[in-house]
């Protein structure tokens, strides 16, 4: 069995709105019509979404849907949102429904994540092996991707790197592959542990990753930190994740709406954290920052 979350939204708000969902870990979101407001031959290659838009997510059985559910309302307000509703629907085969959507994709010049059983015929590749598990995370959303992207870049030979909030654990181990001596995979969530530990494993990086509850998370001083969660958990957080970099240490923080990028550059820089970049796509922003003295 499986569980839906669906809520009725202004069009303005729906595609935002599937983004979070996305980032809570849906396994897929849709749009339905909340006014009997039939679409006629919607342009080609773009999202129909009606004035008063349902969107539903579906969900794992085992997901705390009153989280995200106050996720949501954080982010957008609780008035901007109408009949909300939980549903449970029966199996189907949501990995192979999956799979037609997962396609090998590339972040920056080399890094490519892919299902098991693609080919990647490029010398230069660095291929990180991806197939559906029990946490969310292919690299497919904008946060992810920005965070990929950031690392292909990076130097990251011999650093000492935190995931916080792993998920799939896919930033954890792209570190690992991109040359990092050793990578923390930190979650609260035990089924984004396990998928984590399992994706080092398909990846052939297990001897480079911890896994760890932020509770096992012994102290000391990270080379990066990075931290893809919603805004209000990293404003949250601020004063334990800055605590976990060195001094010149760098932070790359993901999973921020472009209006709370201030809030969250905000409460980093009371850390002693200063932001030095800020990267938009699609209403989504990475901010990168040193920690200072």
């Amino acid at each position: 069995m499986w569980r839906q979350l669906l809520v009725t939204v202004d069009e303005s708000l729906a595609e935002r709105v599937a983004d979070v969902l996305s980032e809570c870990g849906a396994l897929a979101v849709s749009f339905f019509d909340a006014g009997n407001e039939p679409l006629f031959e919607p342009p080609l290659g773009t999202t129909p979404v009606w004035s008063q838009t349902q969107v539903v997510g579906l969900f794992e059985q085992d997901i705390d849907l009153v989280r995200i559910r106050g996720d949501l309302e954080e982010c957008f307000g609780a008035s901007r949102f109408r009949d909300w509703a939980e549903e449970e629907v029966g199996d189907r085969p949501w990995e192979r429904v999956w799979l037609e959507h997962f396609q090998p994709t590339r972040f920056g010049g080399r890094l490519w994540v892919c299902p098991s059983g693609f080919p990647i015929d490029e010398a230069e590749a660095i291929v990180l092996r991806l197939d559906p598990g029990l946490a969310f995370g292919t690299g497919t959303h904008p946060t992810t991707a920005l965070c990929l992207e950031w690392l292909e870049e990076a130097n990251l030979q011999g650093k000492v790197v935190v995931d916080y909030g792993c998920g799939s654990g896919i930033l954890a181990v792209a570190a690992a592959l991109l040359g990092a001596k050793r990578v923390w995979a930190v979650d609260i969530d035990p089924q984004a542990l396990v998928a984590a530990e399992e994706n080092a494993r398909k990846n052939a990086v297990q001897d480079r990753i911890e896994i760890a509850s932020p509770s096992e998370l012994p102290r000391f001083e990270s080379d990066l930190l990075m931290a893809n969660i919603l805004a209000n958990p990293l404003v949250d957080l601020a004063d334990e994740l800055g605590a976990r970099v060195r001094i010149g240490g760098t932070l790359l923080l993901s999973g921020i709406l472009a209006a709370q990028l201030d809030t969250v550059a905000n409460a980093y820089r009371r850390a002693g954290v200063e932001m030095e970049s800020a990267t938009v796509r699609e209403d989504w922003v990475r901010l990168v920052g040193k920690k200072h003295d």
